[in-house]
C-alpha cells in the first residue's frame, strides 16, 4: 500500500504529514476537511501496512484494534474516532495525544532517580489497572507503546495485539503462536496464554528493569528456547548492576518479574500501591539479594515448567475485584471501644477469604497536633504515636494472605483527605464509621461519612456500634 499524499482527502479526513513509519503501520496527522465541525481535539489517522510481503499478523493486529478502541474510555487511551474499510482503505482515526514516550524519555535521561522511576512506574500501573477494569489486556506494552504526558500520567498506545475478554481472540484463534514483543513479552505468553492481566504487571517489570539498571533483564531472544528461558530463569539482581538502588525498588521490580503469574502483583492497583509508598513495601529475600538465583533453584524451576498445565485467565475485571485495596478510616480521638471493634469486624468480612487483598489503615489528624515546636510533640513523634495505634487495632486482622500498611495523613479537611487518597490509590472498598449521633442535623450540614459516601469512586460501608451480647456482661 502505497503512503497517503499530504493535502489528500480520505472520507472526509484532510491528511497532513506521515508522523511515523513503522513496520506495522503508518501514522498522519489528519483534520476535518471543509463542512464538518472541528472534534476539540487532535487527531491521527493510522494506516497498517498491507503489502504482499508483510504478514497476516499486520491485517488481524487492525482489526483487534478496530475492535477495542471503539469500546474503551478514559484518560489513558487515545479517543476513537472512526475506522476504514479493510476491503477499500483500512484505517483507524484516534486521538492525537500529545507527549513523549517512555522510549524517548529514557533516551533522555538514561539514569532517572529513583523517585522518577517510581513515579514513571505507577503511572503506567494506573493506567494498566484502568484497561484491565475495563476487561483488556494490552499484552505488548513496551517503552514505544506508553505515551507520558506533561501532567506525569500515562497514556497506553497500540491495541493490536491486545484482547478483550468479550471479544474472540482473533490472534490465539488464526496465529496460534506467541506474540508479543521478545524483549517484554510474559513467560504465560511464551506457551500461548493470553487474556492475563498479570502479563501486563511484568511488562511493567521489565521497563522498570530497565529504568533501575538500562539493561533489558532477559536481553533480546530471537529464537523460542531463548524466549522460553523466562520460564525459570530470574534475571541479574538489579542491585548487583546498579549498587545504591534501594532494596525495596529491586523487591518491586522482581516481584513483577516472577516466572509464575501468581507470585507477581494480583493486580497492577497494587503495584501502583507499593511504587508510591515504599517505606510500606515489605522487603523479602528479593529486595535484599545481590547474588543471583542459585543452580539447583533454576532446575527446580525447570522441571516444573516442563510439566505445568496453564489455564486460561478468569475475566481481568474479574480478577483485579476479587483482590482489592479496602482502605479502614479510623478515628484518632472520641472512639469507643464499641467503634473500633466494629470496625475491625466490617473490616474482616470486606476481606473475607481473598488472599491477595491489600488492608491500608488510614488516620487523618489536624495539623495543630504537629505544629507545636515541643520536642514531645515534634511531627515525627506524633506520626510514630498515632501509626502504633493504628498497627495495635488491626493486629487482629493479621492474616498471611493480606498485606496491610499504615499511613498517618494530615489535613484540617478529613472528608477530604480520605477522597483522595482513595482515589489516588485505586481503592476499591473504603469503611468508615457512620455517624448515628446529630442525625436531625445531619438532614442540613453533611458529616464526613456523609461526603465521603456521596463523592467517592468507590464502595462505602457504613459501619453502625455493635458489640457481641456476651461482651456486655
Amino acid at each position: 500500500m502505497k503512503l497517503l499524499e499530504p493535502g489528500s482527502v480520505v472520507d472526509g479526513f484532510m491528511v497532513g504529514e506521515c508522523i511515523h513509519a513503522g513496520g506495522m503501520a503508518h501514522i498522519y496527522r489528519v483534520s476535518y476537511a471543509q463542512g464538518q465541525a472541528d472534534p476539540g481535539f487532535a487527531m491521527a489517522m493510522k494506516v497498517p501496512r498491507m503489502t504482499t510481503g508483510d504478514g497476516a499478523e499486520n491485517i488481524v493486529s487492525f482489526e483487534i484494534e478496530c475492535q477495542i478502541m471503539q469500546v474503551l474510555q478514559g484518560s489513558h487511551v487515545p479517543r476513537f474516532v472512526a475506522a476504514g474499510d479493510l476491503a477499500r482503505l483500512p484505517y483507524l482515526v484516534m486521538e492525537y495525544v500529545s507527549g513523549r514516550t517512555l522510549e524517548q524519555q529514557m533516551a533522555l535521561d538514561p539514569t532517572p532517580d529513583v523517585e522518577h522511576i517510581a513515579s514513571l512506574g505507577t503511572a503506567m500501573a494506573r493506567a494498566v489497572h484502568a484497561l484491565h477494569q475495563q476487561n483488556t489486556v494490552h499484552l505488548d506494552l513496551k517503552p514505544a507503546n506508553v505515551l507520558l504526558r506533561d501532567d506525569g500520567s500515562a497514556v497506553l498506545l497500540d491495541f493490536g495485539l491486545s484482547c478483550h475478554a468479550h471479544y474472540p481472540d482473533l490472534l490465539a484463534e488464526q496465529l496460534r503462536k506467541a506474540v508479543g514483543s521478545p524483549a517484554w513479552i510474559a513467560p504465560e505468553q511464551v506457551v500461548g496464554v493470553r487474556g492475563d492481566p498479570r502479563s501486563d504487571i511484568f511488562a511493567i517489570g521489565v521497563m522498570l528493569y530497565q529504568l533501575c539498571t538500562g539493561e533489558l533483564p532477559f536481553g533480546t531472544p530471537q529464537t523460542a528456547g531463548g524466549l522460553r528461558q523466562r520460564l525459570w530463569v530470574d534475571p541479574v539482581p538489579p542491585r548487583k548492576l546498579t549498587a545504591l538502588l534501594p532494596e525495596w525498588l529491586q523487591e518491586v521490580v522482581m516481584r513483577c518479574l516472577e516466572p509464575e503469574a501468581a507470585r507477581r502483583y494480583p493486580s497492577a492497583a497494587h503495584l501502583a500501591f507499593d511504587l508510591s509508598h515504599p517505606t510500606q513495601v515489605t522487603i523479602t529475600a528479593r529486595g535484599r539479594n545481590i547474588h543471583g538465583t542459585g543452580f539447583g533453584t533454576h532446575l527446580k524451576r525447570w522441571l516444573k515448567a516442563a510439566g505445568m498445565q496453564y489455564k486460561a485467565s478468569p475475566l481481568p475485571a474479574q480478577q483485579v475485584e476479587e483482590v482489592p485495596i479496602v482502605m479502614v478510616a479510623v478515628p484518632h480521638q472520641d472512639a469507643s471501644d464499641v467503634t473500633l471493634y466494629s470496625l475491625r469486624m466490617a473490616v474482616a468480612r470486606s476481606l473475607g477469604t481473598r488472599p491477595g487483598a491489600r488492608l491500608a489503615c488510614l488516620t487523618v489528624i489536624s495539623p495543630s497536633l504537629t505544629s507545636n515546636t515541643d520536642d514531645d510533640k515534634s511531627e515525627t513523634k506524633v506520626h510514630r504515636q498515632y501509626l502504633n495505634r493504628l498497627r495495635q487495632w488491626a493486629q487482629p486482622l493479621d492474616h498471611p494472605g493480606h498485606q496491610t500498611s499504615y499511613h498517618v495523613l494530615e489535613s484540617g479537611d478529613v472528608a477530604q483527605a480520605l477522597l483522595d487518597y482513595a482515589k489516588g490509590n485505586t481503592v476499591s472498598v473504603i469503611v468508615m464509621g457512620a455517624a448515628t449521633h446529630g442525625l436531625k442535623t445531619q438532614r442540613f450540614v453533611a458529616t464526613v461519612p456523609i461526603k465521603v459516601a456521596m463523592d467517592a469512586p468507590c464502595t462505602v460501608i457504613l459501619v453502625k456500634q455493635t458489640l457481641p451480647f456476651e461482651l456486655l456482661v
